[in-house]
């Protein structure tokens, strides 16, 4: 019988994204199949501390986005990651040194020091595959500024849009000017709709400045684009494989915000495949794929775009590790593609592999 391949499934995280990534966790663990596939659950809580575990049943509350958490006695505490890296590939306990035998890392820590690079460095200092972009596309698509100024260099494009530093460095008035009369404002590397707002006077701009900045050094302040909400998912590595069939976001409250996306299943209707001309549907898929590579993405990406009603698009952002929950976008275009989700955790990790 062939050996295992041992899977180190990283999730959990300090951003706010944590809950999500502990139910994306929780799927993919449930698909791996076990016949090929050993896995080792490696969880972070909200202070950074690290916990090893093989258990599902050390993730508890999985069905609501709201509740979920991870069960600590159930886990071996691993040694402060920041102290030493190394310690970890030896970790003493009930797993032995089990962590050193991890073949393929899966992170699936969605927000910052999960998919901003930086967790994608450590794992570059072990030197061992881990699913998902490097260091350098991490980075990038985690940065809606350098990712849309990329972007447009290479002739995608892209929303209008102002960087701030500080908020008092655009009025409401200039920003008016210049975007128009409805505008967002975003911290610039955060993802999943966290602290976005969108705004039509001058109170809503200072409140949402404030939020932004909150959780930003970099806030941008965008034009509302008026228009469908499609998405691509891409696979691969220096030549993507293929971009899934377009699904279509459809909100049904005034935008796909965060809630919208994990916790409020009524928040929005996934219309998959969405229904659009082939020929336009055609261009957005090449874009996407030119995207990913202009990106410097690597193993996987999802792409969202905003359809005029012209069929001229915008690319809105591009996030390189997707949720996979029940009701997330990524895994279900690939199904309707053709790729099942135990099939597209396969092809992640033989990526990854690759």
């Amino acid at each position: 019988m062939p050996k295992k391949t041992t899977i180190g499934l990283i999730c959990g995280g300090t951003s706010g994204e944590h809950e999500v990534s502990l139910v994306s966790a929780y799927n993919i663990q449930a698909a791996l199949d076990r016949e090929k596939y050993k896995v080792l659950i490696i969880a972070i809580d909200k202070n950074g501390d690290w916990y090893l575990g093989d258990d599902p049943e050390f993730l508890e509350d999985v069905h609501d986005v709201r509740q979920v958490t991870f069960k600590k006695n159930m886990a071996t505490a691993l040694p402060k990651v920041e102290r030493s890296f190394s310690e970890n590939l030896t970790a003493t306990g009930k797993y032995g040194n089990e962590l050193a035998e991890v073949d393929v890392f899966f992170p699936i820590t969605h927000g910052k020091k999960g998919e901003d690079g930086s967790l994608q460095g450590l794992l570059e200092l072990l030197g061992k595959p881990y699913v998902g972009a490097d260091v350098y596309g991490s980075a990038i698509c985690m940065d809606k500024d350098v990712t849309k100024r990329l972007l447009q260099h290479h002739s995608i494009p892209v929303s209008k849009y102002k960087l701030l530093r500080n908020p008092d460095e655009l009025s409401f008035e200039d920003a008016v000017k210049e975007l128009g009369s409805k505008l967002f404002v975003k911290p610039c590397r955060e993802g999943s709709s966290l602290g976005v707002s969108k705004v039509r006077n001058a109170g809503e701009y200072r409140a949402a400045l404030q939020q932004a900045f909150s959780a930003d050094r970099k806030v941008l302040v965008e034009e509302a684009i008026s228009g469908r909400e499609i998405e691509c998912s891409v696979l691969g590595n220096d030549f993507p494989d293929s971009a899934s069939v377009l699904g279509e976001i459809v909100p049904l409250r005034e935008f796909y915000s965060y809630e919208a996306k994990y916790v409020d299943h009524d928040g929005a209707e996934l219309v998959i495949p969405a229904e659009i001309d082939p020929q336009i549907s055609h261009k957005i898929r090449k874009a996407a794929t030119d995207a990913f590579l202009i990106t410097e993405c690597r193993g996987m990406a999802r792409v969202d775009f905003f359809l005029r009603d012209d069929n001229t698009f915008i690319l809105n952002e591009i996030n390189t590790l997707p949720g996979f929950t029940k009701i997330s976008m990524f895994p279900k275009l690939w199904e309707a593609s053709g790729l099942s989700y135990d099939e597209l955790l396969d092809r992640l990790i033989e990526l990854a592999l690759e």
